[in-house]
């Protein structure tokens, strides 16, 4: 049975507010859990799911950005960095995606996503032990822009790759190597890879691999409740918010295999 026009545009609203809360509590803009439910609910291939995934992302990655400087200011210079070393690669990933059969790159996405959970589970469970000394956080002007155009490179090839997963991959650099914090990471990863969104959503749509039909309302949806989860983010002590990172990766790659 077909469902109207107006029912699939309520039910995606709907997915798009709660996928956009997600993304502003955690920094992922939503995507990350968009691509599973794309595939495993309307039955696209892992290509289409993660073109039309981006046209949700873009407006809410911008929206949890604005929040996120508000609340504590973004390195922009850093950021802008991070961007010039993105776009480049992020065409080169999406091109690589683009070749790849659907299934392999479905199973690649789940190893990637399940990589990133179980980081992000020790660095929680590390966080919350009795006595655990806390990370002393760090400005990202202190280092040379240099390391974050190589960082934006790293983001913008995963963003390509899959279309999300950017700024997931790149937090937990940000985080250990150069000791920001979880808050302070996830604000300039979304940042650098703003361009590389732009560029990345233009080619899987160049061919043919974004439903626009689905993917405006998801957007619209979106950005309704994305400031309340930055505010939460802000809430939330550091280690639970790593926790509750990694939950939410280890139910997006289950959800993938299930789709697999």
């Amino acid at each position: 049975m077909m469902l109207e026009w107006y029912v699939i545009a309520a039910v995606c609203l709907l997915s798009g507010a709660l996928i956009g809360f997600t993304g502003g509590v955690l920094g992922i803009g939503g995507g990350l859990l968009a691509i599973p439910l794309l595939g495993l609910v309307a039955g696209m291939g892992q290509q289409e799911a993660q073109g039309t995934a981006l046209i949700m992302v873009l407006p809410a990655v911008l929206m949890t950005v604005r929040k996120y400087n508000q609340n504590a200011k973004i390195d922009f210079r850093a950021a802008g960095a991070g961007a010039a070393g993105s776009i480049v690669f992020t065409w080169i990933g999406a091109q690589i995606a683009l070749g790849i059969d659907p299934v392999l790159l479905r199973h690649i996405y789940a190893v990637f996503v399940l990589g990133i959970a179980v980081f992000y589970v020790y660095q929680g469970l590390r966080g919350t032990r009795p006595g655990a000394p806390a990370a002393p956080g760090r400005q990202a002007e202190t280092f040379h822009k240099g390391w974050f155009a190589l960082i934006g490179m790293v983001a913008g090839l995963a963003g390509g790759v899959f279309g999300v997963g950017g700024s997931v991959l790149v937090v937990p650099i940000l985080t250990t190597v150069f000791r920001l914090t979880q808050t302070g990471a996830q604000a300039l990863a979304l940042t650098m890879i703003i361009p590389g969104t732009f560029v990345a959503l233009f080619t899987y749509a160049a061919h043919g691999q974004a439903n626009w039909l689905m993917g405006l309302p998801m957007a619209l949806g979106s950005i309704v409740l994305v400031p309340y989860g930055v505010k939460l983010a802000y809430a939330l002590p550091e280690p639970r918010l790593k926790l509750m990172f990694a939950c939410m990766l280890l139910v997006i790659m289950v959800l993938l295999l299930m789709k697999a």
